[in-house]
């Protein structure tokens, strides 16, 4: 039996599926599984929707950036930040629900909502499944928001394509673990240093996977982070409650 290191190990995404359902048996144990991940507060202000319909499918990957993956996918989820959840509860107690209008808020149900993410994408492989995360969702986010009908307070961070995979996909390369994990303090000189060792290895991996028109890894990076890229976060945000005043 492979050791959760050994699944997470393995990662990699997988974007072409075969014509093969999931069993509601298989998602309703990785679901309730990944429900037990810690919280801020016990909180809970996590929620995922699972969507199987073709058509909605096929309208989300449009609203993605017409990702086709979500199409061919038997099952794509999308991982919601949520204090409707606690704005109910404070609302049996008498008391007003402001945490959403904070960047400690934001933060806190976002973390909240990556362990969650983390969690279904090692629980799905070990059943044999493949996953994409689509960050794509934010692409249009208030176009989703009404698609998915969900109420104030909450807002679609993330989505999830699951299905068999059809092709193994190559895993991608990692820097090296110097410039994940530091000893006692931040190491700002070796990030310097293994940049240009590691685009020499993304070089060869881009050319290997056809997509060689990336170039590396700092030239593909600054195609997206010299620009804000889902300018349509920030308003839908707002309109959701998520003000961040203090």
């Amino acid at each position: 039996m492979l050791k959760a290191t050994d699944i997470i190990k393995d990662h990699r995404c997988i974007r072409k599926y075969l014509k093969e359902e999931i069993s509601e048996e298989i998602l309703e144990e990785i679901i309730s599984s990944v429900q037990r991940m810690p919280n801020s507060l016990n909180g809970q202000q996590t929620s995922i929707i699972i969507v199987k319909n073709s058509e909605k499918k096929s309208q989300l990957s449009a609203l993605c950036g017409n990702q086709p993956w979500i199409d061919e996918a038997p099952v794509f989820l999308i991982f919601i930040a949520d204090f409707f959840k606690t704005h109910e509860a404070l609302r049996h107690e008498g008391i007003h629900h402001i945490i959403e209008r904070s960047a400690e808020g934001l933060l806190a149900a976002t973390l909240d909502t990556g362990i969650v993410l983390g969690a279904t994408i090692i629980a799905a492989e070990s059943f044999g499944l493949g996953v994409v995360p689509i960050g794509g969702i934010r692409n249009n986010p208030e176009e989703v928001i009404k698609l998915l009908k969900l109420p104030p307070k909450t807002f679609p961070l993330c989505g999830l394509a699951m299905g068999y995979p059809a092709d193994p996909s190559k895993k991608k390369p990692r820097l090296p673990l110097n410039t994940f994990l530091y000893e006692e303090e931040y190491n700002r000189k070796i990030i310097n240093e293994e940049l240009e060792k590691y685009n020499i290895i993304m070089e060869k991996y881009l050319e290997s996977v056809n997509r060689a028109n990336e170039k590396n890894w700092t030239s593909f990076l600054g195609r997206f982070y010299k620009y804000i890229y889902y300018p349509n976060v920030h308003p839908a945000l707002i309109s959701q409650g998520f003000k961040m005043n203090c």
